[in-house]
C-alpha cells in the first residue's frame, strides 16, 4: 500500500465485468495490478448473458432456466478463482453474479458503487448478430461514468 490519502489517488475503486474468456482474465489481472499500486477497492462482476442464454435455448433441448443455473454456477466459479487471487494480492475484492444485459448492467453496477474505472476484456460471447449493434466493451464505453480500460487478450504475452 502506498502512503497516498485517500483524496490524493487517482482510482479508488475498480470494476472488473469478466466472463471468464482470457481477455476478460487479462483485464482482471492488469486491473489488480492497478489497484494494488492505488490501493484500491476491487469490484469483480459476471453477468448472465439473458440474450445469450436464448440463443443457447434455440440449439439445445433443454429449459432457460437449466441453462441460466449453469451459466449462474460457470460465473460464481470465476469471479471465485478471480478473487482468490486478488486476494492473494491483497486486495479488497467484491463480487457478484447478475441476470441481464452485460453492457447495461456494468455501467448500472459503475454508477451504483462509484467506481473510477473499468477494466475490462475486449472480445465477449455474444451472438454474431449482437456484433452488429456494437460490441459490449463499445458500449460500455460510450455510456460509462467513468475511465473504461479495454484489454486485449494477449496482453500477459506481450510481457
Amino acid at each position: 500500500m502506498h502512503d497516498r490519502s485517500s483524496s490524493d489517488r487517482i482510482f479508488r475503486h475498480l470494476l472488473i465485468p469478466t466472463d471468464g474468456s482470457d481477455a476478460s482474465v487479462a483485464a482482471a489481472r492488469l486491473g489488480f495490478r492497478i489497484a494494488r499500486s492505488f490501493g484500491a477497492h476491487v469490484d469483480l462482476l459476471f453477468v448472465i448473458d439473458l440474450l445469450l442464454c436464448e440463443e443457447l435455448r434455440r440449439f439445445d433441448a433443454r429449459e432457460l432456466e437449466e441453462v441460466q443455473r449453469e451459466l449462474l454456477e460457470q460465473g460464481e466459479r470465476i469471479v471465485g478463482v478471480l478473487r482468490e487471487e486478488a486476494e492473494r494480492e491483497g486486495l479488497g475484492v467484491t463480487t457478484e453474479v447478475r441476470r441481464g444485459d452485460p453492457f447495461e448492467e456494468i455501467v448500472a453496477r459503475a454508477h451504483a458503487r462509484g467506481v473510477d474505472l473499468i477494466a475490462m476484456g475486449h472480445v465477449g460471447r455474444r451472438p454474431r448478430a449482437r456484433v452488429l449493434l456494437g460490441s459490449v466493451a463499445e458500449r460500455v464505453l460510450e455510456f460509462a461514468p467513468c475511465p473504461v480500460m479495454v484489454v486485449k487478450h494477449d496482453f500477459d504475452k506481450a510481457r
